[in-house]
């Protein structure tokens, strides 16, 4: 593979794993209820995207960076309605 094509299959996969929170995160506002969030849950995983964004940075990697960068945004989103809204 071509660098062209493989940092195009890293934003495809970025889009489709970062646009997954969408539907959680426009819920929450909507119903404005996190009852079914878990706390732990979303504490954990943002701790571990936080750590993707930084190894992205670290690598310069912009797939990584963006990616992580709007999950992280999505994610803090739905920990803060979580806290919020129980």
């Amino acid at each position: 593979m071509t660098p062209f094509e493989i940092d195009l299959l890293g934003y495809c996969a970025a889009t489709l794993t970062t646009i997954s929170f969408v539907p959680q995160a426009w819920l929450t506002w909507k119903t404005r209820s996190a009852h079914g969030v878990s706390l732990g849950m979303y504490a954990i995983f943002i701790s571990g995207v936080a750590g993707w964004l930084g190894y992205g940075i670290l690598i310069a990697s912009t797939p990584v960076i963006v990616a992580n960068a709007i999950t992280l945004a999505l994610a803090l989103f739905i920990l803060v309605m979580k806290l919020r809204f129980g």
